[in-house]
């Protein structure tokens, strides 16, 4: 028996699809069956397919990509601004849940758009903001204008533990945080993930960043025994399925602990 995991954060690469080079990089393809086979027995019973700077405004590959895993993912998509209200709820018919600003690589909107977007999808469908950014950055002023959105998370722990406190004052506040890309960040992930669950146990959430692009180091399985170690046994199941199943598909699907791996 393994425990159920919700992984967070996963970037499909479909090179059926358009791919933008992104500062000089182009990443290599990492199919729906690459995917699979990288999780197997690790316990992985959904997630969230997340667009990448490379991905642009494509939705192609993300709606493939979700027919492809099934009803258990989920899509975290970049739209622009201009998008349609018909646009958006196709995908959410599609399997979308949440629109992802990629702000610590330049990202497709400043942040008055980026509220009144964040704002106008979850009025409209109910989704949730993720947001890209090196917690060093977060001044009292973004801080605050972070906390007042309806919904939100944000990537890779924040980062950098410079950023700690910054990322501490929103958690407080109800922000979300997953645990993922320990190839990427500049912190000891045991301490920062002590430090979370001591002021939101609910806040943890859990993902694999895989294929890792760009990172100093791809995602390894030990990474996953790293978050087990911080935790306390009571928060183990919350932290690693039911926080994140209920973010992403709803209080109602996020019963259930353990699956046969």
């Amino acid at each position: 028996m393994t425990q159920r995991i919700f992984d967070t954060h996963l970037h499909i690469i479909d090179p059926a699809h358009p791919l933008v080079e992104n500062n000089g990089f182009m990443p290599a393809p990492f199919t729906v069956a690459d995917y699979q086979s990288r999780i197997k027995g690790l316990g992985v019973a959904g997630g969230a397919v997340v667009s990448g700077s490379f991905q642009a405004f494509d939705q192609g590959y993300l709606i493939d990509a979700l027919r492809a895993l099934g009803p258990s993912y989920v899509g975290v998509t970049q739209i622009p601004v201009t998008t349609s209200d018909r646009e958006i709820l196709n995908l959410h018919e599609a399997g979308v849940r949440a629109v992802r600003f990629n702000v610590a690589r330049g990202g497709s909107a400043d942040l008055d758009e980026l509220e009144r977007l964040t704002r106008r999808v979850h009025e409209l469908a109910g989704w949730h903001a993720e947001l890209y950014i090196d917690a060093r950055s977060i001044d009292e002023d973004l801080s605050r204008r972070i906390a007042a959105l309806p919904s939100v998370s944000i990537d890779h722990l924040g980062m950098h533990e410079d950023g700690l406190p910054n990322l501490l004052r929103l958690v407080e506040q109800g922000v979300k945080v997953k645990a993922t890309g320990f190839g990427r960040i500049n912190l000891d992930p045991e301490e920062v993930i002590k430090a979370i669950i001591e002021v939101d146990p609910t806040a943890l959430m859990v993902g694999t960043d895989l294929p890792s692009t760009r990172a100093r180091r791809p995602f390894q399985d030990e990474d996953l025994e790293v978050i087990r170690r911080a935790l306390a046994p009571e928060h183990v199941a919350a932290v690693f399925w039911r926080n994140a199943a209920a973010f992403y598909l709803g209080s109602s699907v996020a019963d259930g602990e353990r699956v046969n791996a």
